[in-house]
């Protein structure tokens, strides 16, 4: 005799896996609404294109949290500062992308730290110097750049002579990612960051010296602090002058001096959450904190309203929240 099943298991299964997509609907709508906000607020986000304004839909592009951008804009920075090629970049980015995510890992396998996983155990150096960025992406450089024909080779091959993994395959399937970040950082695509204008103010002093020790006194450019070219109007009809950090690239620098001026400007951008940064400004375009979605912005004349926030030429303008 066949025995008659009650139906109402399969519409309490039913009922809630419509409930459960209908959550997951509105949660993923309302992170789409928060990240295309007019006012650039909601969680903060950054996409590197390939494309020089990034606006290009069809250019590939790489979305980051403010955390990685500012490591693979520091691990860019430095090769470019080291005068290294694009593929250079590409090698190291695809490496750290594997090994940490862009994360500044505070462990590891066995004693692995840092966005590379280095090995203090190995020579690779203290846990302090690698989990220091900048040292840290410049100490893979120097053992890169030991490696005969390194640009030469597959990327895999390459990165496999300098860390020694376990799994060397697994870097090539980050080299298309790498490739848009080099284009991003080092090269004529740009990078956009969204999200709520920086919390506190920030330091001019800190970013100077952190451009120093990345870029070094190369006799490309002049880095200095000031304040007082541009501000707000704070009431009274008096104006408040805005921390600022200017970098001017010295006559006849070249393209190299232009190559890392666009890798300055975009590292202060990477790093605007972090550092208290409101605005940068290079060349024909101005990137301000909390407006138009993270995007860079064409800068209008001399006349308009902002002329005081921009950059001349060959300059690259970093201004502080207060």
């Amino acid at each position: 005799m066949s025995e008659t099943r009650d139906p109402r298991p399969r519409r309490r299964r039913l009922l809630r896996a419509v409930v459960g997509l209908l959550v997951l609907l509105a949660v993923i709508g309302y992170f789409a609404v928060q990240r295309d906000s007019n006012g650039g607020g909601g969680a903060p986000f950054c996409v590197a294109s390939a494309d020089p304004v990034g606006e290009d839909e069809t250019s590939a592009t790489y979305e980051m949290s403010p955390e990685q951008a500012a490591n693979a804009a520091t691990i860019a920075a430095v090769g470019v500062a080291k005068g290294l090629p694009d593929r250079a970049v590409t090698i190291a980015l695809a490496t750290a992308m594997q090994e940490s995510a862009l994360r500044n890992l505070d462990h590891g396998d066995r004693d692995s730290l840092g966005l590379f996983q280095q090995r203090p155990s190995m020579g690779w150096g203290t846990p302090a110097q690698i989990t220091d960025p900048v040292y840290s992406a410049g100490i893979f450089y120097d053992h890169l750049v030991d490696v005969p024909g390194y640009s030469r080779l597959p990327l895999t091959v390459a990165a496999q002579k300098v860390q020694r993994s376990g799994f060397p395959q697994a870097y090539a399937k980050h080299e298309p990612d790498a490739t848009v970040l080099t284009a991003a950082f080092a090269g004529g695509g740009t990078l956009n960051c969204g999200g709520p204008v920086p919390a506190g103010p920030g330091d001019p002093e800190r970013v100077k010296a952190d451009l120093t020790r990345i870029f070094g006194k190369d006799g490309t450019h002049t880095i200095s602090p000031q304040g007082g070219q541009a501000g707000r109007n704070t009431g009274g009809g008096q104006v408040a002058p805005e921390p600022e950090v200017t970098l001017v690239e010295k006559k006849n620098g070249g393209e190299e001096a232009t190559r890392r001026s666009r890798a300055m400007a975009h590292w202060a951008v990477a790093n605007s959450k972090a550092m208290g940064i409101s605005r940068v400004s290079y060349g024909r375009h101005g990137w301000v904190a909390g407006t138009n979605r993270g995007r860079w912005q064409d800068k209008g004349g001399a006349g308009s309203k902002d002329a005081a926030h921009y950059a001349g030429p060959g300059e690259v303008r970093i201004f502080m929240a207060r």
